[in-house]
């Protein structure tokens, strides 16, 4: 579930607190998470309405719209209309992770378990060390350069940034990627093992 930036920032401010969605069935489930720019928003419950006329004013404005009108254009025609409750719960805990980087020899045992198996189940032969070191050697190059760089598609490669982006290691920038000090530090102890 996408949700512009603007409406993000009025959600951390508390001013939205529902989301208005037309899918042939949810995205997102009641007890469920989303991860965002802002943090993590707790999916507190999704109700498919039967018909537009179940939309308020009052919903809209909780929506981030001025009123029913512009929320309903605002939506793509096709699908059943669901309306979402949410609420930021937290920080996304990938920022406390990232900001780790004092690995203990069990920590670091287990990140480089991880990325042996990322290596071990990808079609695309072992990548998580050298996606790593290019990352590191051009921090905010474009994704499209360094998949051309490694001789992978593009796709793939993001989605493999992404496994790393879960472990910590990474951070996406407004252009590129960069490591965070998490993936410096198992890059130094990757170096320094040889």
């Amino acid at each position: 579930m996408l949700i512009p930036v603007a409406t993000l920032e009025a959600i951390a401010a508390g001013r939205v607190d529902l989301a208005f969605r037309r899918w042939r069935r949810p995205t997102v489930k009641a007890g469920g998470s989303l991860r965002t720019a802002i943090g993590v928003l707790a999916i507190d419950e999704v109700v498919r309405l039967d018909s537009d006329d179940e939309v308020t004013d009052g919903d809209a404005c909780r929506a981030g719209f001025a009123d029913r009108g512009a929320l309903l254009a605002a939506l793509r025609s096709d699908g059943d209309l669901y309306r979402v409750t949410l609420h930021l719960a937290g920080e996304d805990p990938r920022l406390a992770l990232r900001a780790d980087a004092d690995l203990d020899a069990a920590a670091l045992a287990a990140v480089l378990a991880r990325l042996d198996g990322f290596d071990r189940r990808s079609s695309a032969g072992a990548w998580t060390r050298a996606t790593l070191r290019a990352i590191a050697t051009w921090p905010g190059r474009r994704a499209p350069d360094l998949a051309a760089e490694a001789g992978r598609p593009t796709p793939a490669f993001k989605a493999d940034v992404r496994k790393l982006k879960e472990l910590g290691l990474t951070e996406s920038l407004e252009v590129g990627y960069r490591l965070s000090p998490r993936g410096v530090a198992v890059l130094a102890a990757l170096d320094g093992a040889g």
